[in-house]
C-alpha cells in the first residue's frame, strides 16, 4: 500500500514508517518542512515531501502529528486530501499528578473528520513509538471508523505493525474511548515502570 505519514519526522511517525517499510508498504514521509521530510526519508529509505505533496496519489494518509497540531494540519490539507485519513493522536491533560483524557465532548478524530472531506478512521493509540521503533510489539491494535472501506485500509496497516491482532473497535465515536486509553497507559507505565500495551481476550 502507498501511504503518506503526515508528521513522519516525529518519533511516532518515524516508528510507523520503519515498521511499514519493513512490511513492504510504500511510504511518503510528510512534513510542513519539506527539507526536514526529505532528510528523514533519506535516513529511512523512502520518499519525503511537504504534506500537500505527500498526500497526492496515496491509498491512505496517516495523521501522525502531535495532538495539538492535528486539527490545524487536517484543515490545511482539506483541499489536497483524496484518500482516507487515519488519525492516531490523542489529547492528554498533564495538568495534575496523573495523565487524564479531556473531559467530555467529541474525540480529536471526530473533530478531524469534520474538518476534511474524506473518510476518517482512528486507531493505534495504544502503540508506543519506542516499542514500534524496535520491532513489531506482541500487542493488539484497535481501529474504529464509520466507513467500511477506510476502516479496512486502517486495519491492514495495523496488521503490519503488531504481532497481535488488528481489531475493529466499532464506529468513529469509539475514538473517544481509544484516545482515552493513551492516558490510561501513560499512568500504568509511570506506576509500574513499564511499557504497557493491550491484548484483547476472547476473540477467535
Amino acid at each position: 500500500m502507498r501511504i503518506a505519514i503526515l508528521g513522519g519526522t516525529g518519533k511516532f511517525g518515524r516508528a510507523l514508517a520503519t515498521r511499514l517499510l519493513e512490511a513492504g508498504d510504500e511510504i511518503v514521509v510528510g512534513s510542513r518542512d519539506p527539507e526536514r521530510a526529505r532528510e528523514t526519508a533519506e535516513r529511512l529509505g523512502c520518499e519525503g515531501a511537504a504534506n500537500e505533496e505527500a498526500v497526492a496519489e496515496v491509498e491512505l494518509a496517516i495523521l501522525a502529528v502531535n495532538a495539538g497540531a492535528a486539527l490545524a494540519t487536517a484543515s490545511e490539507l482539506r483541499g489536497s486530501l483524496r484518500s482516507p485519513l487515519l488519525s492516531v493522536a490523542a489529547e492528554v491533560d498533564f495538568g495534575g499528578r496523573d495523565a487524564k483524557p479531556p473531559l467530555g465532548g467529541e474525540s480529536l478524530a471526530e473533530r478531524v473528520a469534520a474538518a476534511v472531506d474524506v473518510p476518517v478512521t482512528a486507531g493505534l493509540h495504544t502503540l508506543a513509538a519506542l516499542k514500534l521503533r524496535r520491532s513489531r510489539p506482541d500487542e493488539d491494535a484497535l481501529v474504529c471508523g464509520d466507513d467500511d472501506d477506510a476502516k479496512a485500509l486502517a486495519l491492514e496497516v495495523a496488521r503490519h505493525l503488531v504481532n497481535g491482532r488488528a481489531v475493529d473497535a466499532g464506529p468513529l465515536a469509539c475514538a473517544r474511548a481509544l484516545e482515552a486509553m493513551t492516558a490510561v497507559l501513560l499512568n500504568l507505565n509511570a506506576a509500574y515502570k513499564t511499557h504497557a500495551g493491550l491484548r484483547i481476550t476472547g476473540l477467535e
